[in-house]
């Protein structure tokens, strides 16, 4: 399998990229990014400006392509910065993996994505899922996790402390709020890309649930 990742230098994403590299079903690997990556087997890690993609480049075309991106309102600074980049970019992934006959896409979302909903973060993770849909992939998987659990590279207070608390309080929490660690979120990613189902599934997050 020919697999492309779109944001693996994310908590996510980075599991995803070790998980892959180790699994024999999977041959090559191609993970642009903003930024260049170490030099590891199977992996071309080409260096892209997510607002100018590479429109005729030929790695788009694999057996799946997956997308990891995401940002935070914090990091972002304002709605329009984080619908670029977890809008705009995403359906540029999308767009060109579909135009190059890629036929499987996978989306790590979040629980809680509607595009109607009140909240900027969930309309604007409903409106993906929504216009993902609209493409045309023969396999689409959407993930939704909730609250992912791993080491993060950037520090984020608030969501350690409510990570510190539910882990305590696991065993006695519905699967559906539990932490979902990131690299239950990567394996079911990779297993859907792997599997490329006909149709569009959906995996949540209490089936993810540590």
């Amino acid at each position: 399998m020919k697999l492309v990742i779109v944001g693996a230098s994310g908590l996510v994403g980075r599991n995803l990229l070790d998980l892959a590299i180790a699994d024999p079903r999977v041959e090559s690997i191609v993970a642009p990014g903003r930024r260049p990556q170490p030099e590891r087997r199977k992996l071309h890690a080409p260096v892209v400006d997510f607002d100018d993609l590479p429109l005729g480049a030929s790695w788009w075309a694999a057996d799946a392509a997956v997308c990891t991106l995401g940002t935070t309102m914090r990091a972002a600074g304002s709605q329009a910065a984080f619908r670029r980049v977890d809008y705009d970019y995403a359906m540029s992934v999308a767009a060109l993996a579909h135009q190059h006959g890629t036929p499987a896409f996978v989306l790590n979302s979040s629980v809680g994505a509607n595009p109607a909903s009140w909240f900027f973060y969930n309309r604007v993770k409903g409106e993906v899922e929504r216009d993902l849909a609209e493409i045309g992939f023969p396999s689409l998987t959407i993930v939704r996790p909730g609250l992912i659990g791993g080491d993060r590279n950037d520090v984020r207070t608030a969501e350690h402390l409510t990570l510190a608390v539910l882990k305590g309080l696991g065993p006695f929490l519905p699967k559906a709020v539990r932490i979902n660690p990131a690299g239950r979120i990567a394996r079911a990613i990779l297993e859907a890309a792997a599997a490329s189902l006909p149709g569009v599934r959906m995996i949540r997050s209490a089936e993810l649930a540590a």
